[in-house]
């Protein structure tokens, strides 16, 4: 579909050309893009501080996860709810009342005297989260055509490693210095603020850029058949699935590791791990982005095969940063595996947005936020705990962090030259 810019008003779904920039988008994801960096600092400070509320609140290694699974599993289980809840009310309000109960459960979470109330805390952070994950990548596809979106969608997703940057190592520092509580609060309740400027979003109209804008929503079961059905979706989501589980286990329990089994300090090892997210991450997720697209007409799905190469030589790279002991080969090992981890973000999320139409969007991203948790990262980091205290050893349990990745690569490489072309 042919697109022009312009200045003027939304144009009517269908009614031949549509704007690239429409009024008010940049704002739009500028503010969804502050979400997207606050989701992911909150989300990891937890980790960043595992040690030191650990031995406060007296809790074994698997209890430390179990605050992290309860948000991902309210997270996930919320996802479809919310998913629902786009069809009834306006997007912006939803987005902007879950990331508000987000931030003020982050900080209640510094007021926590035992493993019920923490356990609790984080749980309220996942109901959230739901709302503003689950929403805002159909926001971002009713703000431009399916030709940009991976561009703006590598924009957005950008924010990821900066947020989990800001989490190990704002978190990781404020909780050497002045303790847990105080890094919980800190990055928990700026939060409000982003949630404020949500309301000021100018709505786009639902599925202005595709052809099916005036098509109802489904209902659930259909939805279900529906994306069941449609292999570039199930296998991408599978892929990712892999993936997020290694991930989530690597992010939760690599700072321990690096202070037990390298001697480094909780302040130190936030500050490597956020580097290694800030630098390794920024650039990979531009990268991939900007690879992604290059590859268009190069090759048959062009980012289902950068996906999976590059998850390759980042599952290289991470499996030998858990066996060398040289900090600074450490970091430069992790700082390279976090770049080629990455390169995923954009093309695979853009992957999910282009190959559903826009009536199920908010279900399929709903189903792919269940799936990826459910059996990615809740389950991944008390599983390497559990490991952990039976077996008396982290460096073993923490090995399932590989065996996942080669899985997610394998899938993404057997779909790459196994499905049909597809749009980009």
């Amino acid at each position: 579909m042919e697109a022009r810019e312009t200045t003027g008003a939304w144009p009517a779904a269908g009614a031949g050309p549509v704007p690239v920039g429409p009024p008010g988008a940049v704002f739009a994801v500028v503010v969804l893009t502050a979400m997207n960096l606050l989701n992911y600092v909150d989300r990891w400070v937890p980790s960043a501080t595992k040690e030191l509320f650990k031995r406060e609140l007296r809790l074994t290694d698997a209890e430390t996860s179990l605050p992290l699974t309860a948000f991902v599993v309210v997270y996930m289980v919320m996802s479809p709810v919310f998913g629902t809840l786009a069809d009834r009310w306006p997007r912006k309000v939803v987005v902007a009342a879950g990331v508000a109960l987000w931030s003020l459960a982050t900080g209640a979470a510094a007021f926590a005297v035992g493993f019920w109330t923490l356990l609790l805390a984080r749980g309220l952070v996942g109901v959230g989260e739901a709302a503003y994950a689950t929403l805002s990548p159909s926001l971002i596809s009713d703000l431009y055509p399916p030709a940009a979106r991976n561009r703006i969608l590598t924009i957005f997703y950008v924010a990821i490693p900066v947020g989990a940057a800001i989490g190990f190592s704002v978190g990781g520092l404020l909780g050497a210095s002045y303790g847990w509580r105080v890094a919980f609060l800190a990055c928990g309740l700026p939060g409000l603020l982003v949630a404020a400027l949500a309301l000021w979003i100018r709505e786009p109209p639902r599925g202005v850029f595709d052809r099916d804008a005036a098509d109802p929503a489904p209902a659930w079961p259909e939805a279900l058949r529906s994306l069941a059905r449609n292999r570039q979706y199930a296998i991408t989501v599978a892929g990712y699935t892999a993936v997020t589980f290694a991930s989530g286990a690597l992010a939760d329990w690599f700072p321990a590791f690096l202070a037990r089994q390298r001697g480094m300090g909780i302040g130190e090892a936030g500050s490597l791990i956020g580097t290694a997210a800030v630098v390794g991450g920024l650039g990979g997720t531009i990268a991939g982005g900007w690879l992604g697209d290059k590859l268009r007409g190069r090759t048959r799905q062009p980012y289902l095969a950068l996906s999976a190469w590059s998850m390759g030589v980042a599952t290289v790279l991470a499996s030998l940063a858990l066996v060398v002991e040289t900090r600074w080969v450490i970091a430069v090992l992790m700082v390279s595996a976090q770049f080629f981890m990455w390169f995923y973000n954009g093309p695979v999320n853009a992957i999910l947005v282009n190959s559903v139409g826009s009536s199920l969007r908010a279900r399929a991203f709903s189903l792919s936020i269940l799936c990826i948790h459910l059996f990615g990262d809740a389950i991944s980091p008390p599983v390497v705990g559990a490991i952990a205290d039976l077996t008396g050893s982290l460096p073993v349990a923490i090995l399932l962090v590989p065996f996942s990745l080669v899985l997610g690569t394998g899938i993404w490489l057997w779909a790459w030259r196994r499905l049909p072309e597809a749009d980009p």
